[in-house]
């Protein structure tokens, strides 16, 4: 690791230290097989409840109605000790997964380079915000994920993501700028997220036309982990008051 690479690690919350201090992998994990991230028990509750989010939100009770549509009592949504948040998370994993089956890149086309590869990630998985139906509630969800008890495993989640969008994307670096890269697309793609809940354009364009402008950013000024890490933090803070200035329970 690079001496600039341990002064950002440094700069970051103590918190989430662990988080960035992590081997990088040598492998991807499409060339082992893994265990799915939820039981069948788990899964049939969690999807359900989902669907419950665009009218009740992410809340225990999409919780509660999810485990009754999937057969199950009541009762069963104490299993999520988490709460809503177990809820979002559930999002987060699928959607991340299922990324590299909602779009797929022709072999060998040398036209469409990394960079265009990325870009079309990153929009595909906004996408599936709008295709699920809970894009309306996702300033929720980002409240959720920015509480103290949930920002490492969100933070780990957005980690993972930029992780899945760079190898998706066909990106075979090996040197310092394999963290680098990934923490920049972190901030990128936590930041067009937040705006993409306000947007009101026809097809979110203007969510993509700010995509544009972040990568383009990116692309000319560089960016570092530990300013990802504060931007993150304050817009979660920013967005909890801003649900609780609406009586949102959060």
């Amino acid at each position: 690791m690079s001496s600039t690479a341990l002064r950002n690690i440094l700069r970051a919350p103590a918190a989430v230290r662990p988080l960035l201090i992590q081997p990088r992998a040598l492998y991807h994990s499409y060339e082992h097989d893994e265990p799915p991230p939820y039981r069948d028990a788990e899964s049939a509750i969690l999807s359900s409840a989902l669907s419950h989010v665009p009218l009740h939100g992410f809340t225990q009770e999409s919780l509660s109605l999810g485990a009754k549509q999937a057969g199950y009592l009541d009762i069963s949504s104490n299993l999520f000790p988490n709460g809503a948040f177990d809820i979002v998370k559930y999002h987060l994993v699928t959607q991340r997964l299922a990324l590299k089956h909602r779009i797929q890149f022709p072999q060998n086309d040398q036209k469409l380079g990394v960079g265009r590869r990325v870009r079309s990630l990153v929009l595909e998985r906004l996408r599936a915000n709008v295709d699920s139906g809970i894009v309306g509630r996702w300033q929720e969800a980002l409240a959720l994920m920015s509480l103290g008890e949930n920002l490492p495993r969100s933070l780990r989640e957005l980690s993972d993501l930029s992780d899945e969008i760079w190898f998706l994307a066909g990106d075979v670096s090996v040197d310092t700028s394999w963290y680098t890269k990934r923490a920049t697309l972190a901030g990128i793609y936590a930041a067009t997220e937040v705006y993409q809940t306000m947007d009101r354009s026809t097809e979110f364009r203007d969510t993509e036309d700010f995509l544009d402008r972040r990568l383009e950013e990116s692309r000319v000024l560089g960016s570092a982990v530990g300013n990802t890490i504060e931007w993150i933090g304050f817009q979660g803070g920013a967005m909890v008051n801003l649900l609780r200035s609406k009586g949102v329970g959060i």
